[in-house]
């Protein structure tokens, strides 16, 4: 792990690939300690030819991105490993032939067909949660030996634990991957399941959670499909959206369950403050997280806003939803799901964080991608490819300068590495962060020689830009916020 790197992904799936190869085992999500095994989350496995033909045609993302052997040498020192149920809605689905139906999902995840097979037939995500909350828990600690040093990886329950590993690497000790838990979907509190939840017994579930050794920082509050505590946006798209229906509950606001569920999240009596992540929700139920948030309905005011995998719209506000003036305005995807120029005002204000999440179909307009130009060399698809989300990065800039604010204080990564993302062309894996670094400095270069601002602390070097985005606004976020 290059110690000049540090790098800090606030969103990623390393477990979603080998947890579901588990369940070809008995007992179910027992980890291998064997680093080369389909269910160690050490298993090196980069994307071959075929893989990124099937990925670039498809957008199939089958090989593993955020495995622990891409993440050391990719110079990753911290990620939040977002832990996730998939929802039932993906298998029971309406493909009739139950033979294509899984093979698709598989395709799409890569998760193995007994994985398949069992949430066909689960009645209860919450012991699935438990599970894989388990199956990360089986081999933290335990070191192995890779090409560039001795690495192990722990779920760490606050920012000094992190401290302290690094201090440790820099001394020519262990090299250890800090895990900070996060979910993604309150249906893992056994929700969105058919009929009304029990609201004392969601409650109790979600103190459960609080009361683990190494609690979650954060939980998405929504995800894919309706789970009873507030709506969602539209998130799915190619061969997935043409036979999954996220009809149910999309575009609501949020319920009283929610309500009190977020409370409990946010309060400090059965255990730590758990912050909300705003991914996923719709624009409605975002709104009204707002203003609860500022008439103190969720009891707590203070508290930062947060988005662990989010993209820009280039719009305006959900209530006036036109382009803005800013140049790339019109390069950005405009949906639902992504956030509006006075969202990402709100969040900066709050001293709150937006990750950038690296799926090529999320960041910019369909217009945008078809048209970008593609090249035989690497070197050129990296610089071509990088651009699309430079278009985010100089957006939340402007958008931030305009509003008077500092431009480059709030925004991360958060890759969404080995969900159901197509990752940027040449930039597949966690490995490949380093050039992705390297490709945006080369943009923010560009920018910044002509660049004019409303506030002149604003103008910075293109360097403290990537260090900014990759590294130190996270760190600085985990260490104001976490425990």
């Amino acid at each position: 792990m290059p110690d000049e790197n540090a790098y800090i992904d606030f969103h990623c799936h390393p477990a979603l690939k080998p947890f579901g190869h588990s369940f070809r085992k008995d007992p179910a999500g027992t980890q291998s300690g064997h680093r080369s095994h389909k269910t160690s989350l050490w298993r090196y496995d980069p994307p071959s030819l075929p893989d990124k033909l099937l990925n670039f045609v498809g957008g199939l993302t089958k090989f593993s991105q955020s495995n622990g052997h891409s993440l050391a040498r990719g110079g990753v020192e911290v990620i939040c490993a977002s832990l996730y149920p998939l929802e039932r809605g993906f298998v029971n689905n309406g493909i009739r032939n139950e033979l294509v139906r899984d093979l698709l999902l598989n395709f799409a995840v890569g998760i193995g067909d007994r994985r398949i097979d069992h949430l066909q037939q689960l009645t209860d995500y919450f012991e699935d949660l438990k599970l894989e909350y388990q199956f990360y828990r089986q081999r933290q600690g335990k070191v192995v030996t890779l090409p560039g040093g001795r690495y192990t990886y722990r779920l760490v329950a606050g920012y000094s634990e992190i401290e302290a590993f690094r201090e440790q690497a820099a001394t020519g000790g262990i090299r250890t991957i800090a895990v900070v838990l996060s979910i993604e979907g309150l249906h893992v509190l056994n929700t969105g399941l058919g009929e009304d939840p029990q609201e004392e017994g969601v409650i109790l579930r979600l103190r459960e959670i609080k009361g683990w050794e190494t609690p979650p920082f954060f939980i998405t509050l929504a995800h894919h499909f309706w789970n009873h505590i507030c709506g969602h946006a539209p998130s799915l798209s190619g061969v997935v959206s043409r036979h999954v229906d996220q009809a149910e509950g999309m575009g609501l606001g949020i319920t009283a369950l929610g309500r009190r569920v977020i409370s409990e999240m946010l309060s400090r009596v059965h255990g730590p403050r758990v912050l909300p992540d705003l991914k996923h929700m719709s624009a409605r139920a975002r709104q009204e997280f707002y203003n609860l948030r500022e008439s103190g309905g969720f009891g707590d005011t203070d508290f930062p806003l947060l988005v662990s995998h989010g993209a820009c719209n280039g719009l305006i506000s959900s209530e006036n939803p036109i382009p803005s003036s800013r140049p790339n305005a019109r390069r950005l995807n405009p949906v639902e799901i992504n956030f509006y120029d006075d969202e990402i005002v709100r969040i900066a204000r709050s001293g709150g964080l937006f990750a950038l999440q690296l799926d090529e179909r999320r960041i910019v307009s369909r217009e945008v991608l078809e048209k970008t130009k593609t090249s035989v060399h690497r070197h050129k698809i990296m610089h071509y490819r990088s651009e699309l989300l430079w278009f985010q990065v100089q957006h939340v800039a402007e958008t931030l300068d305009a509003a008077g604010l500092f431009a480059w204080g709030c925004m991360a990564i958060g890759s969404d590495f080995d969900g159901i993302i197509d990752p940027l062309n040449g930039f597949w894996t966690a490995e490949e962060l380093p050039f992705l670094a390297d490709f945006l400095e080369r943009h923010a270069y560009n920018y910044l020689k002509d660049a004019r601002w409303n506030l002149s602390e604003n103008h910075i070097s293109a360097d403290e830009v990537i260090r900014r985005i990759f590294s130190e606004n996270g760190r600085l976020f985990l260490k104001n916020h976490f425990r």
